[in-house]
C-alpha cells in the first residue's frame, strides 16, 4: 500500500519526512516523493525506485521548510515514473494520495476543459487541479477541500498543502486509513502509527469520511457532513511493533477494512482507466495459444481460483478446472499442449502449491502464479508473475489477500478473453469500468457491519451453519464456511444452492442457520426458491443480497443484510466483505483467538 507522511512544525521537516517514509517501506512501493514550503516557495523532489534514490535527490537539492508532505507510491493510474510519482502540484496546491478516484475520468475532462494542464497520468493530479479551481473561484482552503471531497467517488486518503497558507496541513480519508499525530509545537499525518513512531506516540485515528486541518499548535477535525468533531488521542505502541492494529481490536478486522484501498491498488497495476484496457505484466508466452487452464491452490486461494473458473470460461471460452494443490501431483494430472497452470498463494511459499508448480513446469506446461510476496520462491520459479499488492497480511485467516487475488484473476480473465478474440474492445471497456467501481462498492459493503454485529451473538451459539449460493456465489459460500470454521470453530459447510435437495436439506431444522448469498441477478430467483425450501422446513435464514433482493424476499428471514447493488461480474469481490465480517464478529462473540486460531499457520510450508 502507498504511504503518506505529513508534518507541520517550526523546524525543518525534510529529513524527518524521509525517515517516516522508511518506516512505511514494509507497505511496498515503486516511487517516492517529498514537498515542502519555504519563504513562499512550494517545491518538491521525486524519484522512481527505492527511497535511496529520493534521499540522493534531496541531498543534492535540499528542501528547506517547516511544513511538508511525503509519499511512497505503488503505481495505480500511470507507470512508476518520476512524472507520475507524488506529490502532485498546481500553482498553489500540492498533495499526496493513497487509493483510487473512481470518477476521475469525467473530472479529468472537466479540469482540462477549464484550461488546466496535466503533467501526469494519475487520478491524483486531477484532485489537485479541482482544489486549485475552487480557490480560483474564491473558496478558502477549508471550503476548497470540502467542496472537492464531496465530488470524489472511491477510496482514498490525502495530505494537502497550500502555497498561500504555509502554516496549514490538511488531511482526509474515505476507505483508506489516516492518523493524526500530536507533538510539542508540531503536528503530523500518517498512513499508520508506525510511520509517525519516530516523532510522537500521541495519535488519533480519523474515522470514515473525516477531514482535518492542522497547524503546528492545533488540530481541527471535521466529519463527512462538515461538522466539527473530536477524535480521542491515545498513546501508540507502534515503536515496538512491526505493524499496528490501529484502532481495531484485531489484525483481521483491520485487514478487512483495508480492502477497498488494497484492491484499488491491485487493480491499478492491471487496468488503465483512461484507455479502459487491461494490461498484464510482460508475457513470457502467447496467451492466445492457451487451450486449457488448470487453477491450483489451497484453502481460500483455491476458492478464489474457483470464482475465476466462472470468469475465464465465460469471457475466454477456455476450458478451466480447479485443482486442490495437496492432491494435484498424486492424481497424476494429464498435461496437454497449450495448457496453462495458474497457481495461487498468498505467501508464495505454500509447500503443496509450490510442489504442484514444479510438477506442472516439468510437464511442459505454461505456468503463472498469483502471489502477494514477489520475492517468494513461487514468484522466482514461475514464468508469469501476477502480484497482488495486498501488503502484509498478519491475520491467519486470509481476507485482503483473498480479495486482491480475485481482483488479479478478474483482470487475467479479461486479458485471456481479449487474447482469444472473445472480448471486443467495447466489452473490455465495460468490464474495466466495472472493476473501477469495486473499491467504492467494497467500502459501501463495510456499512453493513452494524447489522452483522447485531446478528453475531445468536449465530455464535449454533453448532452447525450452512452457506449456499449459485454460480460464482457458490465458491463464496464455500469461502464463508471456511472463514467461519477457521476462526470460530463452528462446524460450517458451503453448498451450491441447487444441491440442497440432493441430501443436505436433511440437516435443516430450527437449530441450523443457513446463510444465503443471493444478490439480485440472473441466478436470484432459483436461489430464492432453494431458500424458500429451507424456510418451509423451519430453517433460520440469513439473506445476503442487495436492496432489490432484500425488498423482494427479505420478509420471513431471520435477518436480511443489504449490500450495494453491483454488476454480477464484480459481485464476488463485494460479497467477500460481509462474508468475512460475519465470520469475524461471530468469532469475537465466541471469544476465540481471531488472529491466531488454533492449529493453523499463516504460511503452510510443510506437506
Amino acid at each position: 500500500m502507498c504511504g503518506i507522511i505529513g508534518i507541520v512544525s517550526r523546524e525543518a521537516v525534510a529529513d524527518r519526512l524521509i525517515d517516516g517514509l522508511k518506516r512505511l517501506e514494509y507497505r511496498g512501493y515503486d516511487s517516492a516523493g517529498i514537498a515542502t514550503i519555504h519563504d513562499g516557495i512550494m517545491d518538491r523532489r521525486r524519484a522512481p525506485g527505492k527511497l535511496v534514490n529520493l534521499a540522493r535527490e534531496v541531498a543534492a537539492h535540499p528542501l528547506p521548510g517547516a511544513i511538508g508532505i511525503a509519499h511512497t507510491r505503488w503505481a495505480t493510474h500511470g507507470a512508476p515514473t518520476t512524472g507520475n510519482a507524488h506529490p502532485h502540484a498546481t500553482a498553489n496546491v500540492c498533495l499526496v494520495h493513497n487509493g483510487i478516484i473512481e470518477n476521475f475520468k469525467p473530472l479529468r475532462a472537466e479540469v482540462i476543459a477549464a484550461g488546466c494542464h496535466l503533467e501526469s497520468d494519475t487520478d491524483s493530479e486531477v484532485v489537485a487541479h479541482l482544489i486549485e479551481l475552487a480557490l480560483a473561484r474564491g473558496a478558502s482552503p477549508d471550503e476548497a477541500v470540502a467542496q472537492t471531497l464531496d465530488r470524489l467517488h472511491g477510496a482514498f486518503s490525502f495530505a494537502i498543502l497550500f502555497k498561500q497558507h504555509p502554516g496549514l496541513l490538511y488531511g482526509a480519508r474515505r476507505g483508506s486509513p489516516l492518523v493524526v499525530g500530536q507533538g510539542d509545537g508540531e503536528m503530523f499525518l500518517g498512513s499508520d502509527a508506525l510511520g509517525l513512531a519516530p516523532f510522537t506516540s500521541r495519535i488519533a485515528y480519523l474515522e470514515e469520511g473525516d477531514w482535518v486541518r492542522l497547524s503546528a499548535d492545533d488540530v481541527t477535525i471535521f466529519d463527512a457532513a462538515g461538522g466539527r468533531v473530536e477524535r480521542p488521542f491515545i498513546t501508540s505502541s507502534a515503536s515496538a511493533a512491526v505493524i499496528e492494529k490501529g484502532n481495531h481490536r484485531h489484525y483481521m478486522e483491520k485487514e478487512i477494512h483495508e480492502q477497498p484501498i488494497v484492491v484499488a491498488q491491485t487493480l491499478g497495476a492491471y487496468v488503465d482507466p483512461l484507455a479502459e484496457t487491461v494490461a498484464l505484466p510482460a508475457m513470457p508466452f502467447d496467451l492466445a495459444s492457451v487451450k486449457r487452464v488448470q487453477i491450483v491452490g489451497c484453502g481460500s486461494a483455491l476458492l478464489a481460483g474457483q470464482v475465476a473458473t466462472y470468469w475465464i470460461e465465460a469471457l475466454a471460452r477456455v476450458p478451466t478446472s480447479i485443482e486442490n494443490a495437496s492432491e494435484y501431483r498424486y492424481r497424476d494430472p494429464v498435461y496437454e499442449e497449450g495448457g496453462l497452470c495458474l497457481f495461487i498463494s498468498q505467501s508464495g511459499e505454500t509447500a503443496d502449491t509450490l510442489a504442484a508448480l514444479r510438477h506442472a513446469k516439468a510437464g511442459g506446461q505454461m505456468v503463472a502464479a498469483v502471489v502477494n510476496v514477489d520475492t517468494s520462491t513461487m514468484a522466482r520459479e514461475t514464468q508469469l508473475l501476477l502480484p497482488t499488492h495486498a501488503g502484509p497480511e498478519v491475520g491467519v485467516a486470509s481476507t485482503k489477500a483473498f480479495t486482491c487475488q480475485l481482483a488479479v484473476l478478474a483482470a487475467f480473465a479479461i486479458a485471456l478473453g481479449k487474447a482469444k478474440g472473445r472480448v471486443p474492445a467495447a466489452e473490455e471497456a465495460r468490464l474495466v469500468q466495472l472493476l473501477e467501481q469495486v473499491p467504492a462498492a467494497m467500502n459501501a459493503a463495510l456499512g453493513a457491519e452494524a447489522d452483522i454485529l447485531a446478528l453475531a451473538p445468536a449465530l455464535s451459539r449454533a453448532r452447525d451453519i450452512l452457506y449456499v449460493g449459485r454460480g460464482p456465489d457458490y465458491p463464496m459460500a464455500l469461502e464463508g464456511a471456511l472463514k467461519l470454521k477457521e476462526i470460530s470453530y463452528i462446524h460450517a459447510e458451503g453448498y451450491a444452492a441447487g444441491e440442497l435437495k440432493h441430501g443436505p436439506i436433511a440437516l435443516i431444522d430450527e437449530h441450523v442457520p443457513v446463510i444465503v448469498i443471493a444478490p439480485s441477478g440472473p441466478r436470484f430467483d432459483k436461489t430464492v426458491s432453494n431458500m424458500q425450501e429451507v424456510m418451509a422446513r423451519g430453517g433460520r435464514v440469513v439473506l445476503l443480497s442487495d436492496a432489490a433482493g432484500v425488498a423482494a424476499h427479505g420478509a420471513g428471514t431471520t435477518a436480511a443484510i443489504t449490500l450495494p447493488t453491483v454488476d454480477p461480474f464484480i459481485s464476488p469481490l463485494v460479497t467477500a466483505v460481509p462474508v468475512q465480517l460475519l465470520a469475524y464478529h461471530v468469532a469475537v462473540a465466541k471469544g476465540t483467538d481471531v488472529d491466531q486460531p488454533r492449529n493453523l499457520a499463516k504460511s503452510v510450508t510443510v506437506e
